[in-house]
């Protein structure tokens, strides 16, 4: 889902607030929020951010906190237009002149893994990312254990050793499954583990980074500095908020300021549009602690529209050896095409995720 924002000297920034299988939800809040909004000085960005977040009593949550991150990106969007500047410019200037971003490859339904990490490699990405499993156990059996592990070793024969695989376990595993598996998965050395256990459990992770020798990622399911104090703390080596979800530019920014009070990286989660990838981008060359950047090309979860469907000029999502380089375009740097956002939006969409079931019926997590 995609907002726009005009000024009265047109002027205008886009954004991209949505929750994913909850857009309509998010579309109602941002028409809350555009009240007060509508008649005020589009560059008092940080005001706004504080107004939106914190101006009533009942706060944070996914809905909000993404309706706010889709304006949030459309004002900073603006605002580089106004002063003539890209958004990292405004952040303090770029630190990285390119950024290493990865490839998806699904992973949880594995039949075509080796065919499809090798097309990744040819068309020269670094890195891939890649479901663990589908449906599992509470506790894993040895044949689910070793499932996951061959596929991962898959990725790694695929990738060799100058190559980074990624391992979403998407809050799959119980803790004592994700405390199994991650020692089974040291030897083939992957970049991170991502969300090892279910966010609201996130009180377990200390004795999960004890037990683990491979780095542990989480965030995409956390909306503010507050939600990601606790896991930093915890010893959590990469935060992974989602420029759409957690508040947007504005938030974003100071979350990876406190990381790297913790030593952790940054490496933004982005399945999304071209907007949500543009604010992520502009967030990656002004952090000195980022890592990598997710990024949604030939994704298995799109079908009917891909990550250049909605932009004119797919230039600023062009990836050289695996990175994307630094552009000098004002603001997001990125020019929707208008016409075809409303062309889908007239023919409609509601995308719900899978609700999953194990052998017995009981429900299992996505």
């Amino acid at each position: 889902m995609f907002c726009r924002v005009e000024t009265d000297d047109g002027l205008v920034g886009w954004g991209e607030p949505v929750v994913e299988g909850r857009a309509e939800v998010v579309r109602s809040a941002v028409d809350i929020l555009s009240e007060y909004l509508l008649g005020q000085d589009p560059l008092r960005i940080q005001d706004h951010w504080r107004v939106l977040t914190k101006g009533g009593v009942y706060r944070g949550g996914p809905v909000l906190s993404s309706a706010v991150a889709g304006l949030d990106q459309a004002l900073w969007d603006i605002a580089g237009q106004a002063y003539g500047t890209p958004v990292h410019a405004l952040l303090g200037g770029p630190v990285r002149d390119s950024v290493r971003v990865y490839a998806w490859v699904g992973g949880d339904e594995p039949a075509r893994l080796r065919e499809q990490i090798t097309a990744q490699v040819d068309a020269g990405f670094t890195a891939v990312k890649m479901n663990a499993v589908g449906v599992t156990s509470p506790l894993t059996t040895l044949a689910e254990t070793t499932a996951v592990v061959d596929r991962v070793s898959v990725a790694r024969e695929v990738l060799g050793p100058d190559r980074d695989v990624a391992v979403d376990f998407h809050g799959r595993f119980t803790a004592a499954a994700a405390r199994r598996m991650l020692a089974e998965l040291a030897s083939l050395h992957p970049l991170f583990v991502e969300e090892p256990v279910v966010p609201e459990q996130s009180h377990l992770l200390p004795g999960l980074v004890a037990a683990s020798p491979v780095p542990l990622a989480t965030g995409e399911r956390l909306y503010s500095r507050g939600e990601f104090l606790p896991v930093l703390s915890a010893g959590a080596a990469v935060a992974q908020p989602d420029l759409s979800h957690a508040g947007g530019i504005s938030e974003v920014h100071r979350i990876a300021s406190l990381a790297e009070t913790y030593g952790a990286l940054l490496a933004p989660h982005c399945p999304l549009g071209p907007i949500a990838l543009a604010a992520s981008l502009q967030i990656a060359f002004a952090t000195p602690n980022f890592l990598i950047q997710e990024q949604s090309r030939g994704i298995h979860y799109n079908k009917d529209a891909d990550l250049l469907s909605y932009v004119v000029d797919p230039e600023p999502f062009r990836f050289v050896a695996g990175h994307a380089r630094r552009g000098g375009r004002p603001g997001l740097g990125v020019t929707v095409d208008e016409a075809a956002v409303r062309a889908a939006d007239r023919a409609g969409h509601a995308w719900r995720n899978p609700v999953w079931r194990h052998a017995d019926g009981s429900f299992a997590e996505w």
